[in-house]
């Protein structure tokens, strides 16, 4: 399994981290976001949104009552967010799992309700509100995709290891 943490101490840091991310991710990569109200989950989808090349003018909010907001940089990209939904039949009978095989990136908030159904290659992304600035956002993947996908940013990051645990 592959694992980084780091320590964002803005939200400005946390969009960075979120576009460095982008920058690494292709069709068919899900990102399973996971965090209280206010730990930076929407703030972390717009630095994903700008590392896959939308537009400065593209603005990226969470789909709380839409469900799904669809965008289109370097590659298709869907932003759901599924917290107004209670139950696994909502989710399912809504169709939404069928965003899990569409040629796109898909961004998943609230994604720890439904851990069962979403599929093996999912980068799973904890966010922990640390005090009213600072968040431990924390990747991990088993798959091998997801492996790349840390690995990749990893190495990409540049900081020092004080800063992330491994």
């Amino acid at each position: 399994m592959a694992s980084l943490t780091v320590l964002s101490k803005s939200d400005k840091e946390t969009i960075e981290l979120g576009r460095m991310l982008g920058q690494h991710l292709q069709e068919g990569d899900i990102l399973g976001l996971a965090g209280e109200l206010g730990s930076g989950k929407t703030c972390l989808t717009k630095g994903i949104g700008q590392g896959l090349g939308l537009g400065p003018g593209e603005v990226i909010t969470s789909p709380s009552f839409t469900l799904v907001n669809e965008y289109q940089g370097r590659h298709r990209f869907f932003h759901m967010d599924v917290y107004r939904l209670e139950h696994v039949s909502e989710f399912l009978g809504a169709g939404l799992e069928e965003y899990f095989y569409e040629p796109a990136v898909l961004v998943l908030e609230w994604a720890d309700k439904w851990l069962e159904i979403l599929p093996d290659h999912r980068i799973m992304i904890e966010l922990l509100i640390l005090d009213h600035t600072r968040r431990k956002i924390t990747l991990t993947g088993e798959h091998p995709r997801a492996e790349e996908v840390i690995g990749s940013l990893k190495e990409g990051l540049g900081l020092p290891n004080s800063w992330t645990e491994s």
